[in-house]
């Protein structure tokens, strides 16, 4: 057999194989319906199993209807969500790759309209909510003051996010993620910037990691021990006096203790006004120095373009899988062309053989 590119070798984490390395980054559809999947989540996602996707991730999931991003995010907040969801998890595994789902809450950035129809917050009387955060601060100008949540509150959610994790368990999910990134409500207790708290969550290192790590901790224990959990981060907020490279390996490596299997590295996300020096692979670094230093497999995600790159970044070591986003969005079938590109041997759908290159 001849020999395989990196981004095609299998990856087994826990009691799942992955059949390459090439994941399918959540990527938010604003197309739901009282947080239910249609028809275009199904097409969406299936297409990228379809394309030979080592695991296909269902977008930020909210673990609560206030969790949502907009009132047309997703969500698995009940039994109704878990069973519509079912669906798509068995159609992305029938095509032989993992399904996974993004658990999530966004916190101060929730209510807000989609992207293509501005993405402000959206009035209560329009059919927005207000937001919760750990602290009081808006996220823009013209965005309402989050209520700031208590102690009862931050123990309910994260009952929440457990709960959750059984309904993805019991759609047939092979995955969850918990999404500590981007500005999102998790994130929002870890840095400095969103957190002004003076109670045990608030503070020291030590106490912003507290929910965050609380909330891992809960999903471990409420997801199936053969099934792998993985850890979105924002490595760095890009802004003095947030967040940090050194504070994510730190909190990696807590992560790690907890039986977390791999740490998905983005960035950004906190603030609106941060300098982000974007370009192709530029959070790799991040990746690869979580992996090295807190001892833990890692994704690198962010303007991962061509199959050289993404061979590149898992050659040299700077991470265990790639995760794309609008690659995938521009080109479902991604992999079967980066194979070709490689040389690996790779199976293609049966229905698709005819056009399969020779």
């Amino acid at each position: 057999m001849p020999h395989q590119p990196r981004l095609f070798t299998p990856l087994t984490l826990r009691g799942v194989e992955f059949r390459n390395r090439v994941f399918v980054s959540p990527m938010c559809q604003y197309s739901s319906e009282g947080g239910l999947p249609t028809d275009w989540h199904l097409v969406h996602l299936g297409a990228r199993a379809v394309g030979g996707a080592g695991l296909v991730m269902v977008e930020a999931t909210a673990v609560t209807p206030d969790g949502r991003i907009s009132p047309v995010d997703m969500g698995l907040w009940s039994d109704a969500h878990g069973t519509a969801l079912a669906r798509i998890a068995a159609f992305i595994k029938a095509q032989g790759a993992a399904a996974g789902v993004q658990l999530a809450h966004a916190g101060r950035k929730a209510s807000t309209s989609p992207p293509w129809e501005g993405g402000g917050p959206i009035a209560g009387a329009d059919g927005g909510w207000t937001p919760v955060a750990p602290s009081p601060i808006r996220f823009g100008p013209d965005s309402p003051e989050p209520h700031e949540l208590d102690r009862g509150e931050i123990d309910q959610l994260v009952e929440r996010f457990a709960a959750a994790a059984h309904r993805a368990h019991g759609a047939g999910f092979d995955v969850i993620e918990l999404h500590a990134a981007h500005g999102y409500l998790l994130h929002q207790f870890l840095s400095p910037l969103t957190n002004a708290r003076t109670d045990e969550f608030g503070g020291s290192f030590d106490n912003r990691v507290r929910f965050p790590l609380a909330v891992a901790a809960r999903l471990r224990d409420a997801w199936p021990s053969w099934l792998p959990m993985f850890v979105r981060v924002s490595a760095t907020d890009w802004v003095e006096g947030g967040w940090s490279l050194d504070d994510t390996v730190e909190f990696g490596r807590r992560l790690k203790t907890l039986g977390i299997d791999l740490v998905d590295c983005s960035s950004g996300g906190i603030v609106s006004n941060a300098k982000i020096p974007v370009g192709p692979g530029y959070q790799a670094p991040f990746a690869a120095a979580v992996r090295k230093e807190a001892g833990i497999a890692t994704g690198a995600v962010g303007m991962v373009t061509s199959p050289e790159q993404a061979e590149q970044i898992l050659a040299t070591g700077q991470a265990d899988v790639v995760l794309l986003a609008r690659e995938f969005l521009r080109s479902p079938y991604w992999p079967l062309h980066a194979a070709r590109k490689l040389g690996a041997s790779v199976e293609w759908p049966k229905q698709y053989l005819r056009a399969r290159p020779v």
